[in-house]
C-alpha cells in the first residue's frame, strides 16, 4: 500500500499515558491515543477523520497527560487493545483510499517521536509485527522547513508555531485533543501545496527493518556525535537485543560493539553507533529505558572508544566477516588439539556452517598456540538456534560453551589475543608504606590468639573495637584476617600480641564476647601454629594437620616461615633478563633475601600461596604505585638488596598445569640462565599467582 512517490498521506498524531510534546516517549509510557486522516495530494481531498483511544496495560496517567488530554483511565479501559486498534487503522485507511480512489499512501507525523520513540518501542515490546506503513514517513516539521526555509529551525517547530507562521486562525479550545491537531497539520500541508509554493514530498523519513551486521576498520572515521555507550545490560544479551533495545533508530551497519572485560567476558556494556547524530541524540532519551526487568543507562561516547572496541586490522578478520547478514555464534572451552573437523562434526548436519571451514574462525595467540576460542558464522537464525542448543556438549572430554556473537566482538577478541606479548611487562611496582621488612613470628611461645566466627562482613576496624583496651597490647603489623579458597572471610583471624601474658588475658576477656550478631570464640595459640594455619593447614581438637602445600617430608623439617619480605613488591622491569650470573656472583648474593625456604625444591604451591598480610592496625599501611625513580630510591634504602644480584628472577604466568621443568627451560631458549637454580622453578597455581601479583591486606587459607 505504500510507495516512495505516494498519491496520498496518511496525517497521523498520537499521544502516551506520560510526556508530551518533545519529550514523547521518553518516560516509556504506553500510547493511548490514535488520531489520523487521509489526504489525497492531488485532489486535494480528505478522507473520514478517525480517533481511536488505546487501552494501555498500566492505565496510570500523568498529571499532564490528564490535563492536555483531557482523558481519564474509566474512558481508556474500554478501549481496544494496541494491536487491535492497529488492524483497525489498516482497514479503515483502506477503506478511505478506496473511496478517494487512491492505492498508495505515505505516513506524515508531527515530529519522528511517534513513530521512532513511541509506536517501534512498544510493539517490539509487545511482540508483534508493524505494518510495512510505519517503516516510512514524511516528517512534517522537516518538510515544512524544507518549504519555509524562513521559518523557526526543525528543532523548535510544533503544530502552533507552523500554523502561526502561516496565519491560520485555529482556536485550539475548539476542538477535542488530538483532532485539533490533525486538522491543522491537513491545513499546514494544503498551503504546502499551493501554486506559490508547490512542495512535493519525494525523500521519506525510514526505519530500518533490521540490524545489519558488518566489519568496521580501524581505519574509519566514526563521527563521536553518533556514539553512545549503553551499560547494565544482562550478559547474554547480543546484539540483536542491543538492537531490538533501540528499535525505530536506524543503528549504523556493524554498528554494535559489545565490550569484554579483562577476562575476555562480557562486562554489561556496549557502544552503538547510529547513522546520524540525530538518531543519536534520540537514543540518549533511552536513557534508563528496560530491557526485560533491567534498566539500560545511555550515555554519549566517542568514536575513538568505538574503533577501539569494534575496529580491526586483520585481514583473516576481514574475509572472515565479509560474508554479511549471517548469524556469529562464539563457542569457548574448545579442547587445544580441536580442529576444523572436529568443530564441523559437534555442530553436526542440522546447523550447517556457512562455507563449511570457511565459516569457522579459531582465536589463536600471537605464536600460533590456540585459546580455546573460535566463531562460526551460519546463514540463518534456525541453524543458529540449533547450534546453541548444544550449550555445554561434550567436545572431547570438554564441554563447549556457545553463545551469540557480534562482528565487533570477534574484532576485540582477537585483538586482545593477537597484542597479548608472550612475555607480558610486569604491573607498576608498589611500594609498602611500611618500615623495613617485618617478619611473622615463629616457635612455641603462645604469644598469639586466634578469633573464630567473626561475622563475614568484619573487617579490622571491628576486630580492634572487639578487642577493646587489648589493641593497644597488639604487635606491628600483627593482625591477620583469612580468606577462604573463593577469597571470602572465612571468620578466623589472628593476632600477635606482645607477650604470651597478653595473650592470656585477651583469651580470657574475650572468649564469647558478641560482635555484631554472633559471638567470637578467642584461643590462645603459638606462632607456629598460627603459620601453619595460614600455610593451608588446619588447627582444632585433633591437632595440626599439615598444609595441602606442603609434601611431608618438607613439612616435617619446615620449622620456619616462609617469609615474602616487604622487597618482593620492589622489582625493576629492565633487570628481569641480565647477563650471566656467575657462581662467584652467586656466593655473594645475601642469603637473606629468599622468597621461599631453603627446602623450596619440596614446597609445591598448588593450594595457596602464604603472604603475611600487611595489618592496618595499630599503624595505618597503605600501598602507592611508584615511579621507577621511586623504585630505585626506595631499593637503596633498605638494608637488603631487591633481588640477589646480579642475576634476576623472573616470574611466569599462565602455565599449563602439566607443564614440567624441560618445557620451562624450552621456552628461555636462547636466553642465559643460572644452571644452579633449577631446583628453585616453582610451579604456581592461579589463586597463588593472583597473591603474589596483587598483594592485599588478607591471607588467603
Amino acid at each position: 500500500m505504500t510507495a516512495s512517490h505516494s498519491d496520498s498521506l496518511v496525517v497521523l498524531f498520537g499521544a502516551t499515558a506520560g510526556a508530551y510534546g518533545a519529550k514523547l516517549g521518553s518516560d516509556e509510557r504506553e500510547l493511548i491515543l490514535l488520531v489520523w486522516q487521509v489526504v489525497d495530494l492531488h485532489s486535494k481531498k480528505v478522507g473520514t477523520l478517525h480517533k481511536s483511544l488505546v487501552k494501555a496495560d498500566n492505565l496510570d496517567l500523568t498529571e499532564q497527560c490528564r490535563e492536555v488530554s483531557g482523558l481519564t483511565p474509566e474512558g481508556l479501559s474500554k478501549a481496544e487493545p494496541l494491536d487491535r486498534v492497529l488492524q483497525q487503522f489498516s482497514q479503515l485507511v483502506s477503506s478511505d483510499l478506496k473511496v478517494l480512489g487512491r492505492s498508495s499512501y505515505t505516513l506524515c507525523s508531527d515530529g519522528q517521536l511517534l513513530i521512532r520513540q513511541v509506536l517501534h518501542p512498544e510493539t517490539s515490546k509487545k511482540n508483534f509485527l508493524l505494518s510495512d506503513c510505519f517503516y516510512s514517513f514524511y516528517d512534517l516539521r522537516k518538510e515544512f522547513h524544507t518549504c519555509y526555509p524562513s521559518s523557526a529551525t526543525v528543532k523548535d517547530q510544533t503544530i502552533k508555531t507552523m500554523a502561526e507562521y502561516l496565519g491560520l486562525g485555529t482556536d485550539e479550545t475548539e476542538e477535542d485533543f488530538g483532532v485539533w491537531q490533525v486538522k491543522t497539520m491537513v491545513a499546514i500541508i494544503f498551503s504546502m501545496l499551493s501554486e506559490s509554493c508547490d512542495h512535493v514530498f519525494t525523500e521519506p523519513e525510514t526505519v530500518k527493518y533490521k540490524y545489519e551486521t558488518g566489519p568496521c576498520s580501524k581505519s574509519e572515521t566514526v563521527d563521536s556525535e553518533t556514539v553512545i555507550r549503553a551499560r547494565g545490560l544482562p550478559w547474554q544479551s547480543s546484539d540483536q537485543d542491543i538492537a531490538r533495545f533501540f528499535k525505530g533508530l536506524n543503528i549504523a551497519k556493524g554498528g554494535v560493539a559489545l565490550c569484554l572485560n579483562a577476562q575476555g567476558r562480557r562486562n554489561g556494556e556496549a557502544l552503538v553507533r547510529f547513522v546520524s547524530s540525530e538518531q543519536r541524540d534520540l537514543a540518549l532519551e533511552r536513557h534508563k529505558h528496560h530491557m526485560g526487568s533491567r534498566y539500560i543507562e545511555v550515555y554519549k561516547a566517542t568514536g575513538e572508544e568505538f574503533l577501539k572496541i569494534a575496529g580491526g586490522t586483520s585481514n583473516e578478520v576481514a574475509q572472515f566477516l565479509s560474508k554479511e547478514n549471517q548469524v556469529i555464534i562464539r563457542m569457548r572451552g574448545l579442547p587445544f588439539t580441536a580442529t576444523q573437523e572436529d568443530v564441523l562434526g559437534f555442530l553436526g548436519p542440522e546447523c550447517p556452517v556457512t562455507g563449511g571451514k570457511e565459516g569457522l574462525l579459531f582465536v589463536k595467540y600471537p605464536d600460533g598456540r590456540p585459546t580455546g576460542d573460535a566463531f562460526v558464522l551460519f546463514s540463518c537464525e534456525e541453524y543458529a538456534q540449533n547450534a546453541l542448543k548444544k550449550h555445554k556438549e561434550i567436545l572431547g572430554k570438554r564441554y563447549i560453551e556457545l553463545f551469540r556473537s557480534t562482528a565487533a566482538e570477534v574484532q576485540q577478541v582477537l585483538n586482545r589475543y593477537m597484542s597479548t606479548p608472550l612475555i607480558p611487562t610486569l604491573p607498576t611496582p608498589i611500594i609498602p608504606v611500611i618500615p623495613p621488612p617485618y617478619t611473622i613470628a615463629t616457635g612455641s611461645i603462645r604469644d598469639c590468639v586466634r578469633l573464630r566466627g567473626l561475622p563475614y562482613t568484619a573487617g579490622i576496624d571491628d576486630i580492634l573495637e572487639f578487642m577493646g583496651d587489648a589493641t593497644g597490647d597488639i604487635k606491628p603489623h600483627g593482625v591477620h584476617m583469612v580468606l577462604n579458597q573463593q577469597g571470602r572471610p572465612s571468620g578466623d583471624a589472628f593476632i600477635q600480641m606482645k607477650s604470651a601474658d597478653k595473650a592470656f588475658m585477651v583469651a580470657q576477656k574475650c572468649h564469647k564476647k558478641m560482635m555484631k550478631d554472633r559471638y567470637v570464640e578467642v584461643f590462645q595459640c603459638s606462632g607456629e601454629e598460627m603459620n601453619f594455619v595460614l600455610m593451608g593447614g588446619t588447627l582444632n581438637r585433633s591437632g595440626l594437620s599439615p598444609p595441602p602445600c606442603l609434601s611431608p617430608p618438607a613439612y616435617a623439617a619446615f620449622q620456619t616461615a616462609a617469609v615474602i619480605p616487604a622487597e618482593a613488591a620492589l622489582y625493576q622491569p629492565q633487570a628481569l633478563l641480565p647477563a650471566t650470573r656467575t657462581p662467584q656472583a652467586s656466593a655473594a648474593a645475601p642469603p637473606t633475601v629468599t622468597y621461599y625456604p631453603a627446602q623450596a625444591a619440596q614446597l609445591y604451591m598448588n593450594y595457596t600461596a602464604y603472604y603475611p598480610s600487611p595489618p592496618v592496625s595499630p599503624t595505618t599501611v597503605g600501598y602507592i604505585a611508584a615511579p621507577p625513580g621511586a623504585v630505585a630510591a626506595a631499593a637503596t634504602a633498605t638494608h637488603t638488596p631487591i633481588l640477589p644480584q646480579p642475576g634476576a628472577l623472573v616470574r611466569m604466568q599462565g602455565l599449563p598445569y602439566n607443564t614440567g621443568m624441560k618445557e620451562i627451560l624450552s621456552f628461555f631458549q636462547g636466553y642465559q640462565y643460572a644452571p644452579d637454580d633449577y631446583n628453585g622453578l616453582i610451579q604456581l597455581s592461579d589463586q597463588t599467582r593472583s597473591v603474589l601479583q596483587a598483594p592485599k591486606e588478607w591471607v588467603c587459607l
